[in-house]
């Protein structure tokens, strides 16, 4: 039997495939990867520019940032007959645009700002911040004048809510001293 073993053993397998049956000595070469001679296309910006929202986020953050915290007026005297709200994705960067736009008029935009101006206005700029993320939303409100008064309002982080712009004649004055974005703003600025 220990005979028979060692033949199989020599020959092959015991099936009687013999010396075919065993892997060929000779290595198969391993595919080398390609390099590509163009570089990588840079992300594509979302959302478009429009008349409605035409700043990239990067001009939104910037203005906000800018902000001197205790400084304004209590309330804006604005008096607005409609409202865009461009909200940017939270995962905005560079030059990316709103990706959402909706509009208000009447009541609606009155009650809106009647939010923005409830809101505390704030001494100093929030110490502590949250991580997450949600979106960015400005608010362009406008008024029988075409005055527009602009505030951004942040939905993660510090929350800040912070009037970045007055474009037209006359009002609104000074603008409104920066404050923490409240939880009913946001509520109502996610409804669509």
């Amino acid at each position: 039997m220990a005979a028979v073993l060692l033949f199989t053993a020599a020959c092959g397998n015991e099936t009687g495939a013999g010396p075919a049956a065993q892997p060929s000595p000779t290595p198969t070469p391993t595919p080398t990867p390609t390099v590509s001679a163009t570089p990588p296309t840079p992300p594509t910006p979302s959302g478009t520019p429009s008349t409605d929202c035409p700043e990239t986020i990067t001009a939104v953050r910037k203005s906000v940032d800018q902000a001197v915290w205790g400084k304004g007026t209590a309330k804006s005297a604005f008096q607005p007959v409609g409202v865009t709200i461009c909200q940017y994705d939270a995962q905005s960067s560079g030059q990316d645009y709103a990706t959402v736009t909706t509009k208000r008029t009447g009541a609606q935009a009155t009650e809106l700002f009647a939010q923005v101006n409830a809101a505390k206005p704030e001494p100093k700029k929030p110490d502590f911040c949250t991580k997450e993320l949600g979106p960015t939303y400005v608010l362009r409100f406008t008024d029988n004048d075409r005055g527009v008064l602009s505030y951004t309002a942040e939905a993660f982080g510090c929350h800040r809510l912070v009037a970045t712009s007055f474009e037209g004649q006359g009002k609104p004055g000074d603008l409104a001293a920066p404050r923490s974005t409240t939880p009913e703003l946001l509520k109502s600025l996610g409804l669509r």
